[in-house]
């Protein structure tokens, strides 16, 4: 009987020592008052017999504990913070990674939603290569050098974006709005430009070989130096583009274009653009 009584004693206090443990603030208060009583009987007799020595001395530690305090709790807080910082980037890029490919609404604007916070972030080289971007807003998003590569943007507003660099080869810009953009520099081989609003958007140098820019719109954008052999302007409006410096571009290009009113050509270019299609250029 005496040794069943003293195992249930010994179970209850388990119990009732793992229900303190599970309530960190009751078991940090508790360890608080453990030490406090054996500190402060441990310096009862300085207390009473030198209590001047003693009091200088707490006073030393608690400057050393303000020392502490603003020096490691403040780098402690901003490694913290860092830590916390690198791992919200490294989740919000595995989202992009999980989303990759898949073709839906949420998908969609569950990568918008990634970017801008990346962007918040200061971090605007992404790999989007092959992501659903369909129907969206990324107006003003900032994606030097990402990697767009087979993206899908069709639908997808632009306006004032930062793909300077970007790689949008083989990527779906058909019916997107691209206004003031810049492009400058970026590699677009065989990108689907088809019935989009490219006004005023910056395509110095750009690398659009076999683009499509059909029923495109294109007032005022800007093409000196971009690669453009084969790509197709059919039916597109080209009023005021810049086409000076361009390289592998050919009469027959603008065999089908809308207009190309008031666009701007290198002088041998123009002449030979005139005497084929007169009417066109005054059009």
């Amino acid at each position: 009987m005496y040794w069943m009584a003293l195992k249930l004693k010994i179970g209850n206090l388990k119990k009732g020592i793992e229900k303190i443990i599970e309530k960190p603030i009751l078991t940090s208060f508790l360890v608080f008052l453990i030490l406090t009583v054996v500190v402060l009987g441990l310096s009862r007799r300085y207390y009473i017999h030198n209590f001047d020595e003693f009091y200088l001395n707490v006073l030393a530690e608690a400057h050393g504990m303000l020392f502490d305090i603003l020096v490691i709790g403040i780098l402690i807080f901003w490694l913290n913070k860092s830590g916390e910082t690198r791992l919200r980037i490294r989740t919000y890029k595995d989202e992009i990674d999980d989303f990759r490919m898949w073709e839906s609404e949420e998908a969609a604007f569950r990568n918008v939603g990634n970017i801008k916070r990346l962007n918040r972030h200061d971090i605007y080289k992404m790999n989007l290569a092959n992501c659903y971007l369909r129907k969206t807003n990324l107006n003003y998003v900032q994606l030097p050098e990402s990697n767009l590569n087979t993206a899908n943007l069709s639908g997808t507003t632009l306006i004032e974006a930062n793909l300077k660099k970007a790689r949008l080869n083989q990527a779906n810009l058909e019916n997107a709005t691209i206004n003031q953009a810049c492009l400058e520099s970026a590699f677009a081989s065989g990108a689907n430009f088809k019935d989009a609003y490219l006004i005023k958007t910056n395509l110095k140098n750009a690398l659009l070989i076999k683009a499509n820019f059909e029923n495109a719109f294109m007032m005022d954008a800007d093409l000196n130096g971009a690669f453009l052999s084969g790509a197709d302007f059919t039916n597109a409006n080209l009023y005021q583009v810049d086409f000076r410096n361009a390289k592998g571009l050919k009469i027959k290009q603008f065999n089908k274009v809308k207009t190309i009113y008031k666009a701007k050509f290198d002088s041998e270019f123009e002449i030979k653009l005139k005497n084929q299609f007169p009417t066109l250029v005054e059009a």
